[in-house]
């Protein structure tokens, strides 16, 4: 029996796998989404500046790829079901203690720190293994981009939703009614309980180390990552400061919750249709117009006139490319290396994707503080759009060839 391929009764059935999974991943990417909304009213009521804010999340950004690796082992090790229940306890008690927050370090250690460990635990690197694990090969592809697609249906619903919370409850109660919509993440952790199984030996068993020594050392898992770095610092600097980039050019906050909504409709599309493509061309050519066709959408953003149309055009063009990222990089991973650790290279090369999210969060604030304007980080993400496509071109997608194992050793 090989690494990608189990007994049927060992697996979970596909659709309690994607109902589940994606009802997760709706709740956690949707109520993160919208966390641009709370830039000026937090710092509005709380006297902080623009860079208190995007510190704090740019932190949360950091902390979910730098935990995503170890949820990851544990995910392969364990099995999602305690991950995932971890998970949304601590995105509830996050946001609970987000709202309480009256000083900086305590909101970047709220809103910051503590949610970014929960969404390691509650989104993508953990419900890709699942996917993984109990969906055959000729079908994981398209599997992942229905798991994407609902992150991005979540956007899409949620974000006029804490628009609303916002404006008719406050800023602070919206906060405590979205954590208990994060603890719903915990009853659906039940329906991604894998039955214990035959985890048992692969054809060729690693360690985790031998496991992260191949990957590391193999230039095509190199290159995915200086792809997922762009992702990242692109779609998370537009998330959070285009609302107040928006308001700066003098369009009402109502154009704002309508582009981040649009960007989460159309990614439902983007998403789906970059895993189901992914099934039929080579996946390293899909990521590459993915990124170059983002550098010209924003190209064309800042050079024409910046009305209410233009940016729902915009918003709509990048929702298609949004997170269409992410079925094609994890269905490479587990091309490449297999399953047996797919979570914890899925959260490795999450770690590269939050690096950039920290950075674009962080510098878009600072960068505001100090200049008043925004113009120098939409530049750059254009730049890192085109390095991105470049480099996703000589990926190779073939399984990496191993020498025959040696030893019989249970891995560590």
């Amino acid at each position: 029996m090989t690494a990608n391929s189990a007994p049927d009764a060992a697996r979970l059935s596909m659709r309690q796998v994607l109902l589940c999974g994606a009802l997760v991943v709706t709740l956690s990417m949707g109520i993160r989404h919208g966390f641009g909304l709370w830039l000026q009213p937090i710092t509005m009521d709380r006297g902080w500046t623009r860079e208190t804010f995007a510190f704090a999340l740019a932190i949360q950004n950091i902390a979910w790829g730098l935990a995503g690796p170890f949820t990851g082992m544990l995910a392969d090790r364990f099995g999602p079901f305690r991950v995932l229940m971890a998970g949304g306890v601590l995105y509830a008690l996050g946001l609970v203690l987000m709202a309480l927050s009256t000083s900086g370090l305590a909101f970047t250690g709220s809103a910051g720190l503590l949610i970014g460990i929960a969404q390691s635990g509650t989104t993508y690197a953990v419900i890709y293994g699942v996917i993984g694990r109990n969906v055959a090969a000729e079908k994981r592809s398209w599997a992942m981009g229905v798991a994407a697609a609902a992150g991005s249906f979540g956007q899409f619903l949620m974000v006029p939703v804490e628009n609303w919370l916002i404006a008719s409850s406050g800023w602070q109660n919206a906060l405590f009614i979205l954590a208990c919509a994060a603890l719903i993440i915990v009853p659906l952790a039940f329906g991604l309980r894998e039955p214990v199984r035959a985890h048992a030996a692969p054809a060729h068993s690693q360690s985790i180390l031998q496991a992260l020594r191949e990957a590391f050392g193999y230039r095509s898992f190199q290159l995915l990552m200086a792809g997922y770095f762009v992702c990242g610092f692109q779609v998370v600097f537009i998330g959070v400061h285009m609302p107040s980039y928006l308001k700066d050019q003098g369009l009402s906050p109502q154009v704002a919750t309508y582009a981040l909504a649009l960007i989460g409709l159309f990614n439902v599309f983007g998403t789906y249709a970059a895993g189901a493509l992914g099934q039929r061309y080579p996946k390293r050519y899909i990521l590459s117009c993915i990124y170059a066709l983002r550098s010209v959408a924003i190209v064309l953003f800042l050079l024409l006139p910046l009305t209410p149309a233009s940016v729902y055009v915009f918003s709509s063009v990048m929702g298609l490319l949004w997170l269409s990222t992410i079925p094609p990089t994890n269905a490479v991973l587990a091309q490449m290396f297999g399953l047996q650790h797919m979570s914890m290279l899925s959260g490795f090369v999450f770690l590269s994707h939050q690096v950039g999210s920290f950075l674009g969060v962080w510098l878009g604030g600072r960068l505001y503080d100090s200049t008043g304007s925004y113009t120098v980080v939409w530049w750059l993400a254009v730049a890192l759009g085109v390095m991105a496509a470049l480099v996703n071109l000589p990926v190779r997608e073939s399984a990496i060839v191993r020498a025959p194992q040696q030893s019989t050793a249970p891995a560590l």
